[in-house]
């Protein structure tokens, strides 16, 4: 065992190179006992693994080929979770996916009725990558809201607030037309904390009723249609990412 922790790659490494899930939710993982190699379960991520080993997860063989990190632009309709699989056996945003394409996780989440861009990857450590402030990605949505708002109270999420314990990093939010009691908004944030748009909202006492994520960072949802997928060219993903290349 211990020649075996020197040789070959980390089974975190492995496990996210597959495209299951980041390093640090393998390590999880392993914890849980969802991980066995050749036929035993481990309980510890300190094991390196060999060509020669069998990694299986949740009963199902990794792949231990090191595949090129992928990324995909994704078109999410309302109604749809992000997750591989709902224990209310709701549809999931890769029910539908088109056949062909490498086992992908998501780049963060968007929630059941938010639609819009959402990132794919078949490689755990870019979507670890990507999720983390540190990039210095602005995520730009149209937000559409009922109730009555003034620019100057949108002003002042500029400078961050704190909702129930809970701080939000500033947040630029522009007016762009009020119809009725319904207001649409062009909002840009450098985080993606879990349901921010539609807390911050409510706690200017509107209520979001539509919700469309734009762009991620660089990539944008342009006029990709609905459940349509686009991979984004690996010279383009170098590019805008040189950091993750050149550390791999």
């Amino acid at each position: 065992m211990d020649d075996r922790i020197q040789k070959g790659e980390r089974i975190a490494k492995i496990i996210a190179h597959a495209g299951l899930c980041s390093r640090r939710d393998a390590e999880r993982w392993i914890l849980d006992g969802r991980v066995s190699v050749n036929g035993k379960a481990i309980d510890s991520p300190a094991l390196n693994i060999l060509p020669s080993d069998r990694v299986i997860v949740d009963g199902k063989p990794v792949s231990k080929e090191n595949n090129e990190p992928r990324l995909f632009r994704y078109h999410k309709p309302a109604g749809l979770i992000t997750t591989h699989k709902d224990e209310r056996g709701r549809e999931t945003v890769f029910d539908n996916l088109p056949e062909g394409l490498p086992r992908l996780i998501s780049i963060g989440r968007l929630d059941l009725n938010t639609e819009g861009l959402l990132l794919l990857t078949n490689n755990g450590d870019l979507s670890r990558h990507l999720e983390l402030p540190t990039t210095g990605w602005i995520r730009r949505y149209r937000v559409r809201a009922h109730g009555f708002i003034e620019q100057s109270q949108l002003d002042h999420l500029q400078n961050g607030v704190t909702i129930e314990g809970v701080k939000y990093a500033p947040i630029d939010a522009k007016i762009d037309s009020s119809q009725g009691t319904n207001t649409w908004m062009s909002v840009a944030l450098s985080e993606g904390k879990n349901r921010e748009i539609r807390r911050v909202m409510e706690y200017l006492d509107l209520q979001v009723n539509r919700l469309i994520r734009l762009s991620y960072g660089p990539f944008q949802l342009g006029n990709l249609g609905k459940e349509s997928v686009e991979e984004i060219k690996l010279n383009v993903l170098r590019d805008q990412i040189p950091e993750f290349f050149g550390k791999k």
